[in-house]
């Protein structure tokens, strides 16, 4: 197994950053994750250390890694074996970022603990914890530095909270080698994580990485996990962009392109179906200026 190290970072989406990795499509890579405050926040920390932060060391993303092969027109394909979360993890409210950053201005931030299976955010309340990755994603076909924290139609901070183990995650290629990066790990995030942050945490995911050849997607796509008790073994197409309508419509859109390709329905009865079988739901509604709308269908329907 091949293993890359939360030292191995970098801070922004650019097609001509050097890959840290090569592989060929079927291996599998261990990935090490640091929280998403790039180390500046500790379990100790205070919401006095927030005014502190350097932004421009928010979310790294360990990688990139080169899949041999992989060529613009192909669909990465990342199968999250396995995620593990640190014993602490951090929430905050940030000031001038989150959905309702004009209500709430003045710093706060919890620690929790993470331990069997559970987050104790407040005293006395357990959550349960789902790790997941919070940005996970390929580089742009776009030359120059993008910023890591709007998600765009080659992933990144997603934000998804079904990107766990058992999940597989389908990204369009855009570069030569696909060029995959992921950090922000989380042990437990709602849909849309409204304050702006989840359970921030380090984590380890364990990945195998392969390729479906000429496989068009105009964004990201996922199969949750068999054992989500939430969704079961779902399909999930995503829309990304600044307009939550229109990513609603892309989301739709997707879908109803996977279930022609999947099965032998037309596209109306698509439609149909997606209306009266699929759970839209808004994933992340902070991360200006891009939002994140997955259209979420039971896989057994396209079997």
């Amino acid at each position: 197994m091949h293993s890359l190290k939360r030292t191995q970072t970098h801070g922004v989406w650019d097609r001509s950053i050097a890959p840290i990795l090569r592989i060929v499509p079927g291996e599998t890579v261990s990935v090490e994750m640091q929280n998403a405050s790039g180390g500046q926040l500790f379990a100790d920390s205070v919401a006095a250390d927030l005014a502190m932060l350097d932004f421009g060391k928010i979310n790294p993303v360990t990688g990139p890694i080169f899949v041999e092969g992989a060529k613009p027109g192909d669909a990465l394909v990342v199968e999250i074996l396995e995620l593990d979360v640190d014993t602490w993890g951090w929430t905050a409210n940030i000031p001038g970022f989150g959905l309702l950053a004009d209500r709430f201005t003045e710093p706060a931030l919890r620690t929790s603990r993470i331990a069997n299976g559970y987050v104790e955010l407040f005293t006395g309340m357990r959550l349960a914890s789902v790790p997941m990755i919070g940005t996970i994603g390929v580089a742009p076909a776009e030359v120059g530095a993008f910023s890591v924290i709007p998600p765009t139609r080659y992933g990144g901070n997603m934000d998804i909270r079904h990107v766990g183990a058992g999940a597989t995650l389908y990204l369009p290629v855009a570069v030569e080698g696909a060029l995959l990066s992921l950090g922000d790990g989380h042990a437990a995030q709602g849909d849309g994580e409204v304050c702006g942050t989840a359970i921030e945490t380090s984590a380890v995911a364990t990945l195998r990485i392969s390729l479906e050849r000429e496989r068009q997607l105009a964004a990201p796509m996922l199969l949750t996990d068999p054992r989500s008790q939430r969704t079961g073994r779902s399909l999930a197409t995503t829309g990304i962009g600044p307009d939550l309508m229109q990513a609603a419509r892309d989301a739709a859109s997707a879908m109803i392109a996977e279930i022609v390709h999947r099965t032998s329905l037309s596209e109306v009865d698509a439609y149909l179906l997606a209306s009266v079988a699929g759970d839209l739901k808004i994933s992340e509604v902070v991360d200006v200026p891009n939002w994140v709308v997955s259209l979420h269908l039971d896989a057994a329907l396209l079997a």
